[in-house]
């Protein structure tokens, strides 16, 4: 089981009070993604919303910066922690404009990008967006599918239900032969769609017991990642032996990944924070 960074400071998860990261900066940023980087984290993070309700503010926080300008910076400050969106909404995008902007941000990371994407879920948004809602699922279906077709190739052609291109060259694409591509969502259909059209499975605000309980009646294939946050938010500094039965929990869970959230009142408490959590990694807690 690897140890991701659900990056602090760039998404207001749930609407949470925002303390030191009410103010904080994108040097601040930099410096938790070089830390993570240099203590060998598999991937962090950034979301994506537009624009946010103000009667959702409360439930879903109304802080998201942007993925493509947020990882591309930090693209520069570290060499080999992974970058994941976490989650972008299929339907605010043509499959060619994430082919063409994360491929682009593939090159420049050196290969590192991970594509964690959704369907979405709030309709004001997508109203917002102009944007369809009602046929959200099998539209972003259909942009899987594209996109898998695409992604690799300067001259991508597909045809499918609601994406059909072909005949132009799109340059860059990605650098990887096969970016990876992670589904987002809250329910039993967003597992089925990972299984069946990407190669992981990042959700939330599902539990770990629930995850555990849907994943026992799959058969994941080979290299299939399950990235779960734990269920609270890890202290490993002042609550050691608590955060190892966790990471235990998880794993034996099924989980591949955490995607870690922490307690955290200052930068620097969020920095003495992942380093505890990698030490613990370290000694091999986590093998359940």
């Amino acid at each position: 089981m690897r140890l991701g960074i659900a990056t602090p400071v760039v998404t207001n998860v749930a609407g949470a009070a925002l303390a030191w990261e009410k103010t904080a900066s994108i040097e601040d940023v930099g410096r938790v993604a070089e830390t993570a980087d240099r203590l060998g984290y598999h991937h962090l993070t950034c979301s994506e919303h537009i624009g946010i309700p103000a009667n959702e503010a409360g439930r879903r926080g109304a802080r998201y910066w942007d993925p493509l300008a947020t990882l591309g910076y930090v693209s520069a400050r570290t060499t080999r922690i992974r970058l994941a969106t976490m989650t972008l909404v299929l339907g605010y995008h043509h499959p060619l404009e994430i082919v063409k902007r994360y491929g682009t941000l593939d090159h420049v990371s050196g290969g590192r990008v991970i594509l964690g994407v959704g369907v979405g879920s709030l309709k004001e948004e997508f109203d917002l967006l102009g944007v369809p809602f009602d046929d959200r699922g099998a539209r972003g279906d259909d942009a899987l599918r594209a996109l898998r077709a695409s992604l690799a190739t300067n001259e991508p052609e597909y045809h499918g239900e609601y994406y059909s291109f072909g005949g132009l060259t799109v340059d860059p694409c990605a650098l990887q032969g096969h970016m990876p591509i992670w589904i987002g969502g809250r329910t039993k259909r967003s597992l089925r769609r990972a299984l069946t059209l990407a190669d992981g499975w990042c959700p939330y605000y599902v539990s770990v017991d629930t995850a555990a309980e849907w994943l026992r009646t799959r058969d994941l294939p080979s290299g299939f990642e399950v990235v779960l946050p734990a269920d609270r938010p890890l202290d490993p500094v002042g609550e050691p032996e608590a955060t190892k039965e966790t990471l235990l929990v998880m794993a034996r869970a099924g989980t591949t990944i955490v995607s870690a959230r922490f307690v955290h009142h200052s930068l620097e408490h969020y920095l003495e924070q992942i380093h505890a959590l990698a030490e613990m990694h370290g000694e091999g807690v986590n093998e359940g």
